[in-house]
């Protein structure tokens, strides 16, 4: 097929800008990402050989390659893996095929602090290459292909294609290195890079090293007067030690790191290592990270580099679901299994018992891991919690079998701490007044926002803390958290609120206690019949101490706050009534009971614009819309010229008792 030239997908050419002018403050990561994106070339192969022996002839030696030509000015990274024909090379470097590309770059475009530690999330690292070199090559044959394919770029914008040969299959990158990185031709430089980042790959990493010696004399001695004679040999330059094969005791806190750093794309440290051996009915091997920030993309990602799954050191998948579930999606590392058979594949996986066994194994410890954190370094598990909380409330919901350890792992705000102080679950039990039958809590936008709500009123008359459930999953969360050591967990805006026990500090005698609904049975007839399109009963309220009114909801009806999510999401929400509730003792429910009983028989327009008022007021402070603003308008503004015009009326009678007595 004849050369082609083509130009790179708008989001390609910004992301190469990025990545050449400000994305990396360490450029020596350009290699570690051609190493790992070589090695998995490399277990692509493997894997696909074990149904298709016709990939490979013979056993091969499995190989990762570096070449420097000092005269060319470049360096080529060289395997024997998978390979690419034209179609897979346009579409895994001509284009970035991963949801969220728009977002990860302006994610990047934040700046320098941000980005690295995003880099590798959607098969980006290729692009580092352009950070050292002014152009680069690629030469790849796909395995069982006779025909080779050569792509290059300046990285520019544009890109050229064109068949070629290339005597067996794999992939071929030639960077040609700008003047001022000709240091990466060192040898010395290239061995502490993939010392430092590649040490634990899998396959050699190798390279030609030049030696220089004496000859040696008749006797077998160097002799030092003659001219050094130049050798050539090959040098494999990393380890290749399983890391998580290794015991504990032999691994330093930087290897762990580095690994950590390989298999996941991230440039920071793991907060937590979990590397442990299960022994038994069940034997596997398995390291596990707990990274230290959530990627911005956590919630969206359709495609993720989680668990690592090894059948007798040969690669599988390097996101095996089954391993872990969905809420747990954050934990990256490594699975090592000599009981699973090699073919296996996505839909055995899903049925094999062994899978069932190692994963049920592995969330245990995962658990018991951020336990640990969270009671013996609670510093680190706030950190943690701050990047992953939301996540760990998923499993609240999905995973059942594990409820009663999640829910010792979930913390919240609440009534009793500061903003970005946290209260376990435990804790507010520990802290519950003698007689207290619920743990009480609110769901809401934001915490200065549910600070406002008039259903806290009562609870903060009684000193009774009130959990403030503030992230968006946190109410389709709590759905499955009904109970805690015994005590039901009850939203304080939904259904009746049973408040009858006492605090220490409270009288035991002559309590005020709210006026009965009977007291205002009609009154409260009449305003459902003039509300009946809004509210399912009016009544009167127990929660209420300043406030005049407030909407409650059903027992099992659809909170205000979920409503407000539904159409957030531009869904509809089934359409639901709530209970108004009036306070006995606020002044303007003894007015309108006085209007109501004045003009029972022929109602007065006035007390139709105040029970409108007071329940769009109650809609005011839970954050809902109102119906009608321009009459919610109208009828604050009379209330204020009426107030206004008494107050006149007040200072000109005053005015006139002064002039009288002068």
């Amino acid at each position: 097929m004849a050369k082609s030239k083509k130009q790179f997908k708008t989001e390609v050419q910004e992301l190469l800008n990025l990545v050449i002018h400000s994305l990396y403050s360490n450029t020596d990561i350009f290699l570690r990402e051609l190493i790992s994106n070589a090695s998995d070339a490399i277990d692509r192969l493997r894997f696909e050989s074990l149904t298709n022996k016709a990939l490979i002839e013979a056993e091969p030696e499995w190989k990762i390659k570096l070449f420097r030509d000092e005269d060319a000015n470049t360096i080529t990274i060289s395997d024997n893996g998978i390979g690419m024909n034209r179609e897979d090379i346009e579409r895994n470097i001509g284009t970035i095929a991963r949801s969220g590309t728009r977002a990860f770059i302006e994610e990047l475009k934040k700046g320098t602090e941000v980005a690295p530690e995003l880099i590798g999330q959607f098969g980006v690292g290729f692009y580092s290459s352009f950070m050292v070199a002014d152009k680069v090559t690629v030469i790849s044959r796909k395995a069982g292909d006779d025909q080779a394919v050569k792509w290059m770029s300046k990285g520019d914008g544009s890109y050229t294609v064109e068949d070629c040969e290339k005597d067996s299959r794999g992939t071929d990158v030639i960077l040609h290195l700008r003047d001022d990185n000709k240091d990466y031709l060192e040898e010395w430089k290239i061995k502490k890079i993939v010392k430092q980042f590649s040490d634990f790959v899998e396959y050699p990493v190798a390279m030609d090293i030049t030696r220089e010696e004496f000859p040696k004399d008749d006797e077998g001695k160097p002799d030092t007067t003659a001219e050094k004679l130049k050798e050539i040999e090959e040098q494999t330059l990393n380890s290749m030690k399983a890391i998580w094969m290794r015991p504990k005791s032999e691994i330093k806190d930087e290897e762990y790191n580095e690994f950590y750093k390989h298999i996941s794309h991230d440039y920071t440290d793991p907060q937590e290592v979990i590397h442990y051996s299960a022994e038994g009915s069940i034997e596997f091997k398995a390291l596990l990270y707990v990274p230290a920030r959530a990627p911005f993309d956590l919630f969206t990602r359709e495609e993720r580099t989680g668990i690592h799954l090894y059948v007798k050191r040969v690669y599988i998948m390097d996101d095996c679901k089954d391993l872990i579930p969905e809420y747990l999606r954050f934990v990256k590392g490594v699975v090592e299994s000599s009981d699973l058979p090699l073919n296996i594949s996505r839909e055995v996986l899903q049925e094999n018992a062994l899978i069932k066994k190692i994963q049920k194994n592995l969330v245990g410890k995962i658990l018991k891991t951020l336990k640990e954190m969270q009671e013996k370094k609670p510093e680190d598990y706030l950190k943690f919690y701050n990047e992953f909380g939301k996540v760990i409330k998923e499993g609240l919901h999905s995973d059942y079998s594990n409820k009663d350890k999640l829910q010792e792992l979930v913390m919240f705000e609440s009534s009793k701490t500061d903003s970005g102080t946290y209260v376990t679950l435990a804790d507010y039990v520990k802290r519950m007044p003698e007689g207290q039958k619920e743990v009480y809590y609110i769901c809401g936008d934001k915490r200065e926002t549910v600070e406002q709500s008039p259903h806290l009123e009562i609870f903060t008359v009684r000193d009774i803390e009130v959990l403030y459930m503030t992230d968006p999953i946190d109410e389709w969360a709590v759905q499955s958290l009904t109970e805690y050591d015994g005590k039901k967990i009850k939203a304080i805006d939904r259904g009746d609120i049973d408040l009858d026990f006492k605090n220490d500090d409270e009288k035991s005698d002559d309590d005020e206690k709210p006026k009965e609904d009977g007291q205002y049975k009609d009154l409260l007839e009449f305003i459902k019949s003039k509300l009946e399109d809004d509210v399912k009963e009016v009544k009167i309220s127990n929660r209420l101490t300043t406030s005049a009114s407030c909407l409650v909801t059903d027992e099992f009806g659809m909170s205000a706050h979920m409503e407000r999510m539904f159409k957030s999401m531009n869904r509809d929400a089934p359409p639901s009534k709530r209970i108004l509730e009036l306070n006995p003792q606020h002044p303007i429910v003894d007015i309108v009971q006085q209007l109501f009983e004045k003009d029972k028989d022929n109602p007065n327009p006035k007390l139709d614009n105040y029970i409108q008022l007071l329940h769009d007021q109650a809609l005011l402070a839970e954050g809902s819309p109102i119906k009608d603003p321009a009459r919610f308008n109208r009828s604050v503004s009379d209330l204020m010229i009426l107030e206004g015009s008494g107050l006149v009326k007040k200072a000109k009678a005053k005015k006139g008792k002064k002039a009288t007595s002068d």
